[in-house]
């Protein structure tokens, strides 16, 4: 039996969860599901550029499932952009940082 998932800690929860190409109608585009603790890893090391080691520490977790997170977002992301999908941000085992009420476990992806 697998162990549980720790729950990883992200600042906050992105105000705009879709993105999407522009000139086609949504109910036409296949999805890029990014989970929240993938979005945030995507906001700590490429948009405040920290080193994985300490994005780590910040997410609640160890740095190999740092870069698996980073890699599997990144992965993601270019599917998105070559193929053509919209981007949509939701779901995983996270919790926000200073907020109380535990962790959320919604939609594993």
């Amino acid at each position: 039996m697998p162990r549980p998932r720790r729950c990883r800690r992200i600042a906050s929860e992105p105000s705009i969860c879709a993105f999407k190409p522009v000139g086609v109608r949504e109910c036409e585009l296949d999805e890029a599901i990014l989970t929240m603790d993938e979005f945030e890893a995507l906001r700590l090391k490429d948009f405040e550029r920290m080193d994985q080691e300490e994005a780590a520490k910040m997410m609640g977790i160890s740095q190999p499932t740092f870069n698996r997170i980073i890699n599997c977002a990144r992965g993601k992301i270019s599917d998105a952009l070559v193929n053509c999908k919209m981007i949509r941000i939701e779901g995983g085992d996270y919790e926000v940082i200073g907020r109380r009420g535990g962790c959320h476990r919604r939609g594993r992806q």
